[in-house]
């Protein structure tokens, strides 16, 4: 076997990640890993390229076993992983990306000539067709992943990840990839294919390895097997879920959006009443966030956004905060916390100019008004002076949230991405949980996005499914379910089936 893990564990804190992973994956062969977001294939991804160091396991590259790796060492090994996000500079030509750090050298001197015909090599190899000095910048996005996988394949792998590897690609795009696959495969290469698109893993796996909270749920041939059969070993018995609070559908929507458009999104319409939890749940590349950042004014907009029957007239996060609607961002610790503030200063930053007087803070006001939040929060430890960047993920989301629920800001619309991205199981309850207590006891309309199907029927009364930045489908009551959100949101991808064979 080209690659073999056995029993990998990796723990963060008190998380475990991993939990005794074994996987094997053979030469000339596509694998599919698949399973919802926290389910730890992010990790094994990471472990496999050296970022993280395992706890225990082993992992086994062309018959040589490594307890864990350096990235230097999981190049050497073998590996290549092509990460959702490339890792190309788009200032540099084609040539210098796919040489660069490992330039070949005569006498001392760069041998571009060398370079140049080894690189055009390789893009034959793929059927890529971008002139080798052009550069990267100004090339299509499926051009630039076929010059990350030359990169790779540079290096003489013996084993390639890919991770969401269609995930910003057109339908042509997504065939030209899948048949550089294909082709890769014939050359003996094992691949391990990371996707949410099931028609990826039938029109290209081989076998499948599907992860649920840090270990293997299921591993097996996909010989035989259907669309409902891949849908039903991803999906997860619903877990005990909180009370959901009352909603009467004849009142007024508080947020009412009518043909919301830009890039990559729309039309879209949608409404969400008082104390209504309403989730936009589809894949990467959806519309999910794009359509969160416009109704927060973010990004440049056209149609109409109504909170509490205020039409906002100018699409800028200021307005959109005056008129109560707040945005708490998917991504933590680049567009949300401080991490070297206090607890106190990131959860109370918006609401200091409400308790402070003549313009002077008032820190007693501030530790009081934070010891009531952390405590409707349960938010540990409730340090006010601690900083944030030494609290767990799931305590730096209530953090976060606690801006906006305060009880010192007018918040009654919230918009939430992705709100239990990386934390754990009993973070992501107690994260539920304070959603449904401000929808229900405060009456606040929340609409969040998420990639997670397990997340949406946890916390949503209604969920809406986007493809391609609309809403094809709504799903409620006793519809709302794990298996029909995969059938819905996986209906798009049959039709793609059909325009790919």
């Amino acid at each position: 076997m080209t690659l073999q893990i056995t029993g990998l564990r990796k723990s963060f804190g008190g998380v475990h990640a991993l939990r005794g992973v074994d996987l094997t994956i053979a030469s000339g062969e596509v694998h599919a890993l698949l399973g919802h977001n926290g389910a730890g294939k992010s990790t094994l991804i990471k472990a496999l390229g050296g970022a993280f160091s395992p706890d225990g396991g082993t992992i086994e590259v062309a018959g040589r076993s490594y307890a864990g790796l350096s990235p230097r060492q999981s190049i050497d090994a073998g590996i290549a992983i092509i990460y959702q996000h490339l890792s190309l500079v788009d200032s540099l030509s084609v040539v210098d990306n796919i040489f660069l750090g490992q330039e070949h050298r005569r006498r001392g001197v760069v041998d571009r000539a060398g370079q140049r015909a080894a690189a055009r090599a390789l893009l034959d190899r793929l059927g890529a067709t971008c002139a080798v000095d052009r550069r990267v910048g100004e090339l299509p996005m499926g051009q630039r992943q076929l010059v990350e996988i030359a990169k790779a394949l540079s290096r003489d792998p013996v084993a390639l990840i890919l991770d969401e590897p269609t995930a910003a690609l057109s339908s042509h795009e997504i065939g030209a990839l899948e048949r550089t696959v294909g082709a890769l495969q014939e050359q003996g290469l094992a691949i391990c294919y990371v996707t949410h698109l099931l028609g990826e893993v039938e029109r290209l796996a081989d076998r499948m390895t599907v992860l649920r909270d840090g270990r293997v749920h299921v591993s097996t041939s996909l010989h035989g097997k259907s669309r409902r059969d891949i849908i039903e070993a991803i999906a997860e018995p619903p877990a005990d879920l909180p009370p959901r609070g009352p909603v009467h559908p004849a009142d007024p929507p508080q947020l009412q959006v009518r043909g919301l458009t830009g890039a990559g999104v729309g039309p879209v319409d949608l409404d969400v009443r008082p104390g209504e939890i309403v989730g936009l749940y589809g894949l990467i590349g959806s519309g999910r966030t794009r359509t969160l950042e416009m109704l927060f004014g973010r990004r440049a907009r056209q149609g109409s956004v109504t909170v509490g029957g205020r039409r906002l007239t100018r699409a800028a996060p200021r307005a959109s905060l005056a008129a109560g609607l707040a945005l708490v961002p998917g991504d933590r610790a680049g567009q949300g916390l401080f991490g070297s503030l206090s607890a106190l200063d990131n959860a109370l930053l918006p609401a200091q100019g409400a308790l402070a007087r003549l313009g002077v803070r008032r820190r007693g006001a501030e530790r009081r008004a934070f010891s009531a939040l952390a405590a409707s929060l349960s938010v540990h430890p409730s340090t006010p002076e601690a900083p944030a960047r030494a609290f767990s993920g799931g305590n730096q989301q209530k953090l976060l949230l606690g801006r906006w629920v305060n009880g010192l800001l007018p918040t009654t619309v919230l918009l939430l991405d992705e709100p239990t991205q990386g934390v754990d199981v009993r973070a992501r309850h107690e994260i539920y949980q304070v959603v449904r207590a401000i929808a229900s006891e405060r009456r606040t309309a929340v609409l969040f996005a998420s990639t997670d199907p397990e997340e949406v029927v946890a916390l949503a009364d209604r969920a809406l499914v986007m493809q391609d930045g609309r809403v094809v489908s709504e799903l409620a009551g006793d519809a709302l379910d794990e298996d029909a959100l995969l059938r819905a949101v996986h209906q798009s991808d049959s039709d793609l089936q059909e325009h790919l064979s």
